[in-house]
């Protein structure tokens, strides 16, 4: 039997240049999303994929996010003498009972392949999940994750989370052609990192979403620097097509590219049309608004 999915891996060391000055002194990932940092929702993703171990591949100016998702002591115990048992129970929750967090420094910008390899050590001789922040999914069924979660708990083998895009945008991507398994399951055939759409194989591309098998580190280990001077996650997992099944699964659900900032005003808007205490409110605001600029005529 396939050993479980325990840990999980959130490459978090990126500087965001895409939303400067935002970005100068805050991490992109720690941008929010109506009321809740991109990276909460993301190992909220995880969490709720049966992950139990946090893995978080950081540089030196990524300390909001550590403390993010450690104990405000000071905090809570104002809450709790004003009463504010609400706000409390949120704080609270941002790291619920029995998930740990490790923190890995990457000491150099070398792409997401080199930092999934940092955190070899902890991860081990185990299956994991790697997680990009930037990718907020919306999933239906459950999340991304636990779906793709369930596909490895059928299959055991890797499993890269897909979608397609329109083929002008290949060259943003990493590329599979895959041969149909089942329903949108497809065994990988062929990978390739951002191909310009006259040589891409298909227009599925990969989401930051995976599921690996720890032979991938051997082979990072020995991946030379490809597109970007970088050691390209996909590059390995072309090599990993050599010796293991990897599948890609077509998840269910809405991924917002909130490394761009057009993505990310798209998903505050909505997220916020169905925020539990905000959604009605703001929906009337957006209505109004839209009025009075005339931009419910055609």
């Amino acid at each position: 039997m396939s050993k479980r999915v325990r840990k999980v891996v959130f490459p978090v060391a990126g500087m965001g240049t895409r939303f400067l000055p935002a970005t100068k002194a805050n991490p992109k990932e720690m941008m929010s999303v109506v009321d809740k940092p991109l990276i909460q929702y993301a190992a909220e993703e995880a969490i709720a994929a049966g992950c139990t171990q946090l893995i978080f591949v950081t540089s030196s100016s990524k300390r909001a996010i550590e403390d993010h998702f450690d104990k405000n002591f000071e905090l809570e115990t104002s809450l709790a003498q004003r009463g504010k048992e609400a706000l409390l129970a949120i704080v609270q929750g941002v790291l619920p009972k029995g998930v740990s967090c490790v923190y890995v420094r990457q000491p150099e910008a070398l792409g997401l392949g080199h930092a999934v390899l940092c955190a070899r050590d902890v991860v081990g001789d185990e299956p994991f999940a790697v997680v990009l922040a930037d990718d907020l999914i919306d999933g239906v069924g459950g999340s991304c994750l636990q779906q793709m979660v369930g596909v490895y708990n059928e299959r055991g083998c890797s499993v890269l989370g897909v979608e397609t895009v329109q083929p002008s945008e290949t060259d943003k991507y990493g590329i599979v052609a895959s041969s149909p398994v089942k329903d949108r399951v497809g065994r990988v055939d062929r990978i390739v990192e951002k191909p310009k759409p006259a040589d891409a194989p298909s227009n599925q591309a990969v989401v930051g979403r995976y599921i690996l098998t720890p032979r991938i580190f051997q082979l990072l280990e020995r991946t030379q620097h490809g597109a970007g001077g970088e050691i390209q996650l996909t590059d390995a997992i072309a090599k990993l097509l050599e010796y293991e099944y990897v599948l890609a699964y077509q998840f269910d659900g809405r991924r917002y590219d909130c490394g761009d900032k057009l993505g990310y005003l798209i998903a505050s808007v909505e997220y916020g049309l169905k925020h539990k205490n905000l959604g009605d409110e703001f929906r009337t605001y957006l209505k109004l608004l839209c009025e009075a600029k005339g931009l419910d005529k055609p």
